[in-house]
């Protein structure tokens, strides 16, 4: 029975990805901050939960991230960073999930396929950006798909049917989204997790470093 792993497991995404995989027969296990004290801008709490596990894991899905700091919005113009609140957007979405990241190369399994997708955004794209703003968001996650991009480089390595990707989950209607109402409307939980699912079970190794949208489209970086 195929192993997944679940980073971020307490999240509206991150636990309807977890629900899914254990609706396909996958032996799950989540962690979260909220129910294991995963702080992933703390290196020794990231040590200490990551360090326990054991795996192999044939499928992980990374589910971290902030898009402002509590009390706070994304700017919309560059008046408004704050190098604080700055820093605290790549603690969470950049260094904490590089941090979850060097971990991998002893949970997946060094012979067949495994796939890891880590939840970033496609507004992270440069080459997609045509509104601006959303400075700390948006270069948190660009800077997040270049250390999945190098990580995918690396584990392939040493294993070489792993498939590591960025991904796009759409528009999902969680707390994380609960102020932003676009014209298109939102999908469930349970709905975007079954789409990347699907985009994850589908990536062959020669797609691993990619970004993908919940699709399974190519997206810009």
């Amino acid at each position: 029975m195929e192993q997944a792993l679940v980073i971020g497991a307490s999240g509206g995404i991150g636990r309807a990805v977890a629900e899914e995989w254990r609706a396909r027969g996958m032996v799950v296990t989540g962690l979260s901050r909220a129910d294991d004290g995963l702080d992933v801008t703390d290196p020794a709490s990231v040590a200490r939960v990551m360090g326990a596990l054991s795996g192999p894991y044939d499928a992980v899905f990374v589910a971290v991230g902030i898009l402002a700091p509590p009390g706070r919005a994304p700017e919309k113009q560059l008046a408004q960073i704050d190098p604080v609140a700055m820093a605290q957007v790549f603690a969470v979405n950049t260094i904490g999930v590089a941090q979850i990241l060097a971990h991998l190369p002893r949970l997946l399994p060094r012979k067949g396929r495994s796939v890891t997708g880590v939840l970033t955004a496609k507004v992270g794209s440069i080459g997609d950006n045509r509104l601006g703003g959303w400075y700390s968001y948006r270069a948190s996650k660009a800077a997040l798909n270049q250390i999945v991009h190098g990580t995918a480089i690396e584990i392939g390595r040493s294993h070489r049917e792993a498939v590591i990707a960025s991904l796009h989950p759409g528009t999902v209607a969680t707390a994380f989204t609960e102020n932003y109402d676009p014209s298109h409307g939102k999908m469930t939980p349970a709905e975007a997790a079954r789409a990347l699912c699907d985009v994850m079970a589908g990536l062959i190794p020669a797609q691993t470093g990619g970004f993908y949208d919940y699709t399974g489209r190519d997206l810009p970086w």
